[in-house]
């Protein structure tokens, strides 16, 4: 289906709505779902709105050098960073009534849904998280994910190492370990 896309982008690119349309139907799943994966179900919707929205305007840029949904995959993840980080910052300079930086409520903790592993997923913190999905569900190498993310490749190799032991422990040590193979 990758090869069918490229005439539909070229047409986008071009000013094709339907084209667009047809582009948005095919990858709009695997998109939510990487949203999801990274910064979680309640955000997910809109990070994947932004992102076609971010995919729109930049299908011109689209030299077709690479599959479109291996583009518009890198686009999402590149655009879900940027944007974890600007609120990162954002929330950061905030000053409470008192001068006391306020941070971000923490999620609340949800009892007895700890096995399902997307939820176990969304409890880890962020940074380990995002390590998480990249490397272990998405397929990307430390060297790209350090790259992505501003990090050494020795803090993504600790946070990979720090997620896995997390979901293990929250998921009672049934957590997959088929990964674990890879370097």
């Amino acid at each position: 289906m990758a090869g069918a896309a490229e005439p539909d982008a070229a047409l986008a690119a071009a000013g094709d709505h339907a084209a667009f349309e047809r582009l948005y139907r095919e990858h709009v799943a695997r998109i939510h779902s990487l949203a999801r994966r990274m910064e979680g179900e309640e955000t997910a919707d809109d990070l994947t709105q932004e992102v076609f929205i971010r995919a729109w305007e930049k299908l011109p840029t689209f030299r077709g050098d690479a599959a479109f949904g291996s583009w518009l995959h890198r686009l999402a993840v590149n655009w879900i960073l940027s944007r974890r980080e600007t609120r990162r910052r954002r929330e950061s300079k905030r000053v409470g009534p008192e001068g006391i930086l306020e941070v971000a409520p923490a999620r609340g903790a949800r009892p007895g849904l700890e096995v399902d592993l997307e939820r176990a997923m969304e409890r880890l913190p962020e940074r380990a998280r995002r390590v998480f999905v990249l490397y272990d569900v998405e397929g990307y190498p430390h060297e790209e994910i350090a790259g992505l993310m501003g990090i050494s490749i020795g803090t993504s190799k600790s946070q990979l190492h720090r997620a896995r032991s997390l979901l293990r422990e929250r998921l009672g040590g049934r957590a997959a370990t088929e990964t674990e193979a890879r370097p």
